[in-house]
């Protein structure tokens, strides 16, 4: 018989186990996830794992055997050989602090809490006596580093009991990431367990929407390994990248050095975004819009010349006139970089040999104080460009005084952001019109597919003429000939136009420009005619003479690329071909064809065929039919055979190595960030679901 009803004190059994107990407890929101361009998840949020120490000697596991931490030192060593940033003496305190207060159990302190599943499964192998784990949260960053100055991260708050944004955009979003926590009440039986049938939702949770941003996954990887070398080969301090579309203000790739594991914050190098938090002086790089705010005034001296060396000068109060004189005065004489002499010289010459001199003369005797200061505002200088949800500094216009009005000519005496020359020397490659830069694209519900939040272009002044962007990129197209100051720069068969950049560095200890650290940086855009894409790189370091332009052309390549631009074997020098040219094909379908036929159809083009499988057939494909493919590309494509063998994936991406998993059905643990410069298992080895194969990128 069954009896809600105790036999012998007539009392509810029911209500004697409910205590009276009812319960509110939280339901935590999921955090939304960032995307990039291509639907890649850049931050998650994921499971993870944390150690707790079970300290009470009567504790047994299921079969029965004692299961608690018998010896804390020997325990702690265990760990650490898993957990290799944990302090055994620390660790060990914790327990036996643990233990002597009589606690029943603990959790274990720094480098023990949500940990990922791999880490969680190497020590469950231990197999530690009393060492369980409790299931939590934590933020993922799968393809870090990935902008890490510009996305940041968000890591748990104990007090919080949720991941909350600590940095960059996971800071500035946090309240669309977030997401809003529910509530549920029951009622708890004397065990603590809930009674049936008593569970009220109070409130639903609603989880944090999705941010997409407008960062191209190709680009972003050629960006951060452009960098990485950059800061290697130069033993560069600081260093950066920004690629957008002039035409439209969206960002493809983003990049600050020295950059950050978002996995692992506890040691960030620098705090700074030095696209938008770092006022520097630009330096040459600024001449170009110089030479456009005497061109859109009528004053540029089309077919004049000027004599390069020293710029000696004497300077009225009462007019504000600058004469150039053939003497030292008592302001400082300015002169070519690195001591050059062009001898006497077209201005147009002068932006192409990067003249100082040449700036001065157009300042003193073209353009008028109040004009140059009206343009370098109408340029959006010295202001926020309002790109949402980044932190911006703003600069310091200084053009008061004769000398620094000169300089600010070329880039030295007054500072400026990264983000702000992007934004300005948009309007010179997008016929006058200027846009803001933007990088989130959308913030969408991931339930509904609600769009929320919207962003796309904005045009925020045309500050200069189209006739005189048109004439301004003209003359930038000559800054890569021969002999020119940016001929390093230049790249075969891409009709490309740019400006060089090196500044002096101002120490604000000393009071004084450094003597051996300069800003090295390149803007340039292509194609020269009709700019579709525009790249911004830089760096500091004492290197800036001979640094190499290979990582501004890496970068410069991939953007092209993901703009469906190809580049030509068609060079100034017909009798060679160089090795960085390029064509661009449609992929063919191949799908339900014979391996045969497929090598047919990629024959003639100068790409890389994987085929996965010994069979005779294709019955997968990557990329899909139609889509643009370049010179050196990773084609695969999956046969029907059973047989797989491991290709040499030296120099592959991370997205190959991705496909081919994806295609092969065979996982691959990936560490690193570039190209594949390790694989644990050697080419030709037939490899299945069950092999172990990690690759390593650098």
């Amino acid at each position: 018989m069954v009896t809600k009803t105790h036999l012998w004190s007539g009392n509810s059994a029911l209500d004697e186990r409910i205590h009276n107990s009812i319960v509110d407890t939280t339901v935590s929101a999921k955090r939304g996830t960032i995307y990039d361009e291509d639907g890649q998840v850049i931050a998650q949020e994921v499971k993870a794992y944390t150690i707790v120490a079970y300290l009470d000697s009567s504790t047994v596991d299921a079969d029965g055997n004692p299961d608690y931490v018998k010896n804390a030192r020997k325990t702690a060593k265990k760990l650490k050989t898993v957990l290799k940033d944990i302090d055994v003496d620390s660790v060990t305190k914790i327990i036996q602090k643990a233990k002597k207060s009589g606690k029943a159990q603990t959790e274990l302190g720094s480098g023990t809490k949500r940990l990922d599943k791999s880490t969680m499964k190497k020590i469950e192998k231990l197999d530690l006596d009393g060492i369980h784990f409790t299931e939590t949260v934590s933020r993922n960053y799968p393809t870090t580093p990935y902008s890490s100055n510009l996305i940041g991260f968000a890591s748990y708050d104990e007090d919080k009991q949720k991941i909350v944004g600590q940095m960059g955009l996971e800071k500035s979003l946090d309240k669309y990431l977030s997401g809003t926590d529910g509530e549920v009440q029951y009622q708890q039986t004397v065990d603590g367990d809930v009674l049936p049938g008593t569970t009220k939702v109070i409130k639903e949770a609603q989880d944090g929407y999705d941010v997409h941003l407008t960062l191209n996954s190709n680009v972003q990887a050629a960006v951060e390994s452009a960098l990485k070398e950059t800061i290697s080969d130069n033993k560069a301090t600081s260093a950066w990248c920004v690629v957008m579309e002039p035409e439209t203000g969206r960002i493809l790739g983003w990049g600050s050095y020295p950059t950050f594991n978002q996995n692992k914050h506890t040691n960030i190098p620098s705090f700074t975004d030095n696209v938008t938090e770092m006022a520097y002086e630009p330096g040459s790089v600024m001449k170009a819009l110089t030479y456009a705010t005497a061109i859109d005034t009528g004053v540029y001296p089309e077919n004049k010349t000027f004599q390069s060396g020293t710029f000696y000068y004497t300077y009225d109060p009462s007019t504000k006139k600058i004469t150039r004189v053939n003497y030292s005065t008592e302001y400082p004489g300015i002169s070519e970089a690195m001591g050059n002499n062009f001898g006497t010289i077209t201005f147009d010459q002068g932006l192409a040999y990067s003249s100082n001199v040449g700036i001065c003369e157009l300042l003193a005797n073209y353009v008028n104080y109040k004009k140059f200061s009206k343009y370098l505002d109408k340029f959006g200088l010295f202001q926020a460009t309002g790109i949402p949800y980044v932190n911006e500094v703003l600069g310091t216009k200084n053009v008061d005084m004769p000398t620094s009005y000169l300089t600010t000519g070329f880039g030295q005496g007054s500072s400026i952001t990264v983000i702000q020359l992007v934004q300005a020397y948009s309007a010179i490659f997008n016929d006058g019109k200027m846009v803001r830069p933007y990088v989130v694209e959308s913030i969408e519900d991931p339930d509904t597919g609600k769009v929320i939040k919207k962003y796309s272009t904005k045009v925020v002044g045309q500050p200069i003429k189209s006739s005189t962007a048109e004439k301004v990129r003209s003359l930038m197209s000559h800054v890569l000939d021969d002999g020119a100051s940016g001929e390093k720069f230049k790249m075969d068969g891409v009709d490309m136009i740019a400006k060089t950049g090196t500044g002096q560095i101002y120490n604000t200890e000393t009071g004084e420009y450094d003597e051996n650290t300069y800003t090295s940086s390149v803007m340039a855009a292509a194609p020269e005619d009709d700019p579709k894409v525009m790249v911004y790189w830089g760096m500091v370091s004492d290197n800036y003479l001979n640094y190499s332009a290979e990582p501004f052309q890496e970068v410069m390549k991939a953007a092209l690329v993901a703009e469906g631009i190809s580049g030509s074997n068609d060079t100034s020098d017909t009798s060679s071909t160089s090795d960085d040219s390029w064509d661009t094909y449609s992929m063919p379908s191949l799908v339900n064809h014979t391996k045969s036929y497929a090598k047919e159809q990629m024959s003639g083009k100068s790409v890389n065929v994987v085929y996965i499988g010994d069979g005779s057939s294709i019955i997968d494909q990557y990329p899909d039919a139609g889509t643009p493919i370049n010179t050196n590309d990773n084609i695969f494509l999956m046969t029907n055979g059973n047989e797989i063998t491991m290709p040499d994936m030296t120099g592959w991406t991370r997205k190959d190595v991705t496909t081919f998993a994806e295609l092969s059905g065979i996982s691959i643990a990936i560490s690193g960030h570039g190209k594949v410069k390790e694989q644990s298992v050697e080419k030709g080895k037939t490899i299945d679901s069950n092999s172990q194969i990690s690759v390593t990128l650098s």
